[in-house]
């Protein structure tokens, strides 16, 4: 059984995949480019997360408005172990932050919030461990649009083939599809620094 905090997820020696959902215009724009590009925004928090399966769940399979196409997008390593180190925690840890104002004040002047969530299954439904997603700020925004993105996958025609095969109960089909993810191995540092169990 995976540890309660653990990130998961499919990487390389040097890079690390995370996934995001876009309307056409954006995705379409970034494949072009090969990087992201307007009208992608450059003036908001962007969240990247490691786990397929969590964000299938939030847009429905691409499904919901404004989440039509899954990008799979492969990063640095370096950039991204650089966004954890840069975290706080969306919600108050007193093992890291102390008081509940030491760690409203970290939280607002933060370039990167990170928070856990329930990992999910192939149906939807919350698991009893945590997945991360990762709250990219304006700070950094550009930096990781220009400098740690590696590569851009349109996964969208993947994951709408895996939804109609776990709707028709084929789940093993399914799985067969899913990208690996695997345990990352953190720095004890970054891991405390975001409550990640090593």
């Amino acid at each position: 059984m995976p540890t309660q905090r653990q990130i998961r997820a499919d990487f390389d020696t040097s890079t690390i995949v995370v996934y995001q959902a876009y309307p056409p215009a954006v995705a379409d724009a970034a494949l072009a480019a090969g990087r992201f590009v307007a009208p992608f925004s450059f003036t908001r928090m962007t969240w990247i997360k490691p786990s397929l399966l969590w964000l299938m769940h939030r847009s429905n399979w691409g499904r919901k408005p404004g989440q039509e196409r899954i990008l799979a997008v492969r990063i640095t390593r370096a950039g991204w172990e650089e966004a954890l180190t840069q975290a706080v925690l969306t919600s108050p840890e007193p093992a890291v932050h102390g008081s509940t104002a030491a760690w409203s004040a970290a939280f607002n002047n933060a370039s990167v919030h990170v928070q856990w969530d329930p990992e999910r299954s192939l149906g939807g439904a919350a698991l009893n461990h945590y997945s991360i997603q990762v709250g990219v700020g304006r700070a950094l925004i550009r930096t990781y649009a220009e400098d740690w993105v590696a590569g851009l996958t349109d996964l969208t025609p993947t994951v709408h083939k895996v939804a109609v095969l776990v709707r028709a109960g084929q789940t093993g089909k399914a799985r067969r599809l899913l990208p690996p993810e695997r345990p990352y191995p953190l720095d004890p540092a970054i891991a405390w620094r975001v409550q990640a169990d090593t």
